[in-house]
C-alpha cells in the first residue's frame, strides 16, 4: 500500500502546527474534575491538522483530541493529537509535541510527532521503517534502567494497579519518567534515550502514531503477561497496557512486577 502521499500531508499538517505552537497561551481551562487541561493552542492547533486531513481526504474519518469523532466509519482513520503535553505549556514547560497517526483496518500505517520547539519531526511508515535525528545512532547503553511511565486519564489516583506498578518501577530505576507528553517519552525510546516505556490504560488518540515510530525504529511492544502486544486501535482502554522496549530489555522491566493479565 503506497502511503506517501497521506504521510506528506501528516508531516505538512504536523509542522504547520508547531509554528502555532511555539507561542504562549492566552486560554487556560480544565477539563473535567480529573485536573486535565486545554487551552487556546490545542484548539487552533486541531483546527488547522483536521482541516488539512480533511481537504485532503474528505470521506476519511478523523478522531481529534478536542472534538471528538467526525466522518463516517470506515477501514481509513485519522488520529490527531494536536498538543500532547498540554499541562506542561500550561506552567511553561518545554516539553510537548504533535502527533498524527493514519490507520487502515485498526493498525497505524503511518505515525507522525513534530517538535515544534526544536523543529524536529519523527515519521514512520509500517513495514518501511522510522526517519528523523537521532533514530539511526541507537545502540544499547548498561546503566540501571531509565523508564517512562504513562498512564490514561481515567486511571484515578488511587487504582491499586498503578499504584503497584509505579512504586515497583520506581524502587528498581535510577529514573521513572512521568512526562505528561507520552509522545515525547515514545520518541525518547525510538532513539535510545530511555530504556523502556511502560503503559497503563494509555489513552488512544497519543498512541497509534509513537508506538509506530517507536516499533519501526527497532523497540518491541509486550502486553504484561510477555506475549506481543497487537499494535490495534480498536482496543479497550482495558487492554491498552503494555511495556514497550528493546527485546533485550524486556527481562529486566518485566521482573517482579505486580502486573494484571493483559
Amino acid at each position: 500500500m503506497d502511503v506517501s502521499e497521506e504521510l506528506a500531508v501528516a508531516v505538512a499538517a504536523a509542522e504547520a502546527a508547531g509554528t502555532l505552537l511555539r507561542r504562549e497561551p492566552t486560554w487556560i481551562w480544565a477539563k473535567g474534575a480529573g485536573g486535565d487541561l486545554s487551552t487556546d493552542l490545542d484548539l487552533r492547533s486541531e483546527e488547522l491538522i483536521v482541516s488539512r486531513v480533511r481537504a485532503a481526504y474528505p470521506n476519511d474519518q478523523i478522531v481529534a483530541e478536542e472534538s471528538g469523532v467526525a466522518g463516517a466509519d470506515g477501514d481509513r482513520v485519522w488520529f490527531v493529537d494536536p498538543l500532547d503535553g498540554t499541562n506542561n505549556i500550561a506552567i511553561g514547560l518545554p516539553v510537548y509535541a504533535v502527533g498524527i497517526a493514519f490507520c487502515v483496518d485498526t493498525r497505524p500505517v503511518v505515525g507522525v510527532v513534530h517538535d515544534p520547539l526544536s523543529g524536529n519531526t519523527w515519521s514512520a511508515v509500517r513495514g518501511g521503517g522510522a526517519r528523523g535525528p537521532g533514530l539511526s545512532e541507537v545502540e544499547p547503553i548498561e546503566r540501571p534502567l531509565l523508564l517512562a511511565w504513562t498512564q490514561g486519564h481515567a486511571v484515578g489516583g488511587g487504582d491499586p494497579i498503578a499504584s503497584a506498578l509505579r512504586t515497583t518501577l520506581e524502587s528498581r530505576t535510577s529514573r521513572l519518567l512521568q512526562l505528561w507528553a507520552p509522545l515525547v517519552a515514545w520518541i525518547m525510546l525510538a532513539r535510545g534515550q530511555i530504556d523502556g516505556l511502560v503503559g497503563y490504560r494509555a489513552e488512544l488518540v497519543d498512541f497509534p502514531a509513537g508506538a509506530l515510530i517507536a516499533a519501526e525504529a527497532g523497540v518491541t511492544l509486550y502486553r504484561f503477561d510477555g506475549k506481543p502486544f497487537d499494535l490495534r486501535v480498536d482496543l479497550p482502554e482495558s487492554e491498552r497496557n503494555f511495556i514497550a522496549c528493546r527485546s533485550q530489555q524486556f527481562a529486566r522491566i518485566r521482573s517482579g512486577l505486580p502486573v494484571p493479565e493483559r
